[in-house]
């Protein structure tokens, strides 16, 4: 443990941000410098709880409590606070590849299960994870893994997000040679296209996969499974192949007026965005702009949020983010009780500058979208949109029940749908011949990973279906584990 009363001695304390008004002015990141003894200080309110809830990664009532990939985080709060921070990084990388990313956006489920978050504001676990992994770079920690002896053994790994990196990574720990298909022109996946610059700094990513490449291990950019290069072939060429394509396709809100101009899911608009924005500092114009428009965002998540935050520097004229749930309360409720994840309301980033710029938070909450509204030219200009009251069914769940004489139309020249996915893009699956679960997902049990297609595993968000970065990283520990023990017998791979 870290020191036994640190905990009430000290109180919680984040890392501070640039103001509101000032970071929306660029796209870098804006998390400012932390004192190395307010780090200590943080790291030492860990208390000795006995049972450390933190590292659980279990689900209670469908939602993730403690950290999926098991991270020993009151050993690393202890050597934090002891200035050990060597041995903090390597008790850190036993669990977590790639803490630099997690450090910046996981949202932390190990905090809502924090004993001292009983009753107390809980350790700040994602800040100190975060402060670890910028010392391990600081310090020239981060170095190539290369192995001393070589399998011969070839694994294809399709797709470059946090669960296939995780898992190219430990494959090439235990020696095999792993080439990394991406279709996109950058690898990172979502990380990279999905997330934007100012949330998780791209050059971060880059410098991970420079380490990779420098460990062994080939990416394949520009290279999509089923148009450049035939699943046939990769099954020929490979022992293994592991299907890590994440969950990207989109679920879409058909109501009348969908075809109008100018309504786009949420992940265009942001690929799009950061794309531009790292080729050419937007200056090609190939992006979807906001700038002078009234934009409407569809969906309440995370991924909205970017929506907010990212319209907010193209210069809007508002912003809206629709929400058909209620507002959450502002504590715990009865029914939500530690260690379960906290179904609380939380102020993002994008909201914040929501509030500095336009003074009010963008989200409206138990709204449903009835139709869009067009000009004569196939526009969007509105969004008609009603009140809703969550009622039991006859089947005892909740639904949205339409509340009458409370449709409104808001103004809208962009509309960006952020409703979360589906599941994969089926015609890869189809290329493999991969069956899938009711859901679309990859069918291949969890902790196993194996599909119907002999070789082929699936694993992350296309076998589990849309979820936690830590979630894809445990999943691609996971599936390179069973990849190693289906190559050599046995594997001594951490999970």
């Amino acid at each position: 443990m870290a020191k036994p009363t640190g905990f009430i001695e000290f109180k919680r304390e984040t890392i501070k941000e640039t103001s509101p008004l000032e970071r929306i002015k660029h796209w870098e990141e804006f998390k400012e410098k932390f004192p190395l003894e307010k780090r200590k200080k943080q790291a030492a309110r860990c208390m000795d709880c006995g049972i450390p809830f933190c590292n659980s990664g279990v689900l209670i009532n469908g939602m993730t409590s403690g950290c999926p990939l098991g991270n020993l985080i009151p050993e690393w709060n202890e050597l934090v606070y002891k200035g050990l921070w060597l041995d903090a990084i390597e008790r850190l990388y036993k669990t977590n590849n790639f803490p630099e990313f997690t450090g910046r956006v996981c949202p932390a489920p190990c905090e809502g299960s924090c004993t001292v978050g009983i009753n107390l504001p809980q350790v700040t676990i994602k800040n100190i994870e975060y402060d670890i992994a910028e010392m391990a770079y600081t310090l020239g920690w981060v170095r190539p893994q290369i192995p001393e002896n070589r399998t011969g053994k070839k694994i294809g790994v399709i797709g470059s997000g946090p669960s296939g990196l995780a898992c190219a990574e430990q494959l090439n720990i235990a020696g095999h040679w792993v080439t990394v298909f991406e279709r996109a022109d950058r690898v990172g996946g979502l990380l990279t296209y999905g997330i934007p610059n100012m949330k998780l700094d791209k050059k971060i990513i880059q410098k991970r996969v420079d380490v990779m490449k420098s460990s062994g291990i080939e990416f394949k950019t520009n290279t999509e499974v089923g148009v450049d290069i035939k699943a046939s072939e990769l099954l020929e060429n490979y022992d293994a192949i592991v299907l890590a394509t994440g969950s990207t396709a989109p679920r879409d809100l058909q109501v009348e007026g969908r075809n109008q101009k100018g309504i786009h899911f949420a992940m265009e608009f942001l690929k799009k965005n950061t794309k531009s924005y790292l080729d050419s500092n937007h200056s090609d114009g190939q992006f979807i702009s906001a700038q002078n428009k009234n934009v409407v965002i569809i969906g309440g998540g995370d991924t909205g949020t970017d929506c907010v935050a990212t319209s907010i520097r193209h210069g809007c004229k508002s912003v809206v983010q629709l929400e058909i749930l209620p507002e959450p309360s502002a504590q715990r409720t009865d029914d939500n009780p530690w260690p379960q994840w906290p179904k609380t309301l939380k102020v993002d980033y994008g909201q914040e500058e929501s509030i500095e710029k336009f003074g009010k938070d963008p989200r409206l909450y138990c709204q449903m979208t009835k139709s869009f509204v067009g000009d004569e030219h196939g526009n969007v200009t509105g969004i008609e949109v009603a009140e809703v009251e969550w009622k039991k069914s006859v089947s005892g769940g909740m639904v949205p029940v339409e509340i009458p004489s409370t449709q409104k139309i808001l103004p809208a020249d962009l509309v960006l749908i952020a409703m979360g996915f589906l599941g994969p893009e089926n015609s890869l699956l189809k290329e493999f011949g991969v069956e899938t679960d009711p859901r679309t997902n990859i069918k291949a049990q969890y902790g196993k990973f194996k599909t119907n297609v002999p070789k082929v595993f699936g694993a992350g968000d296309a076998r589990r279906g849309q979820s936690l970065v830590v979630w894809a990283i445990n999943e691609g520990r996971g599936v390179a584990r069973e990849v190693d023990k289906f190559l050599m017998g046995t594997s001594n791979l951490a999970k």
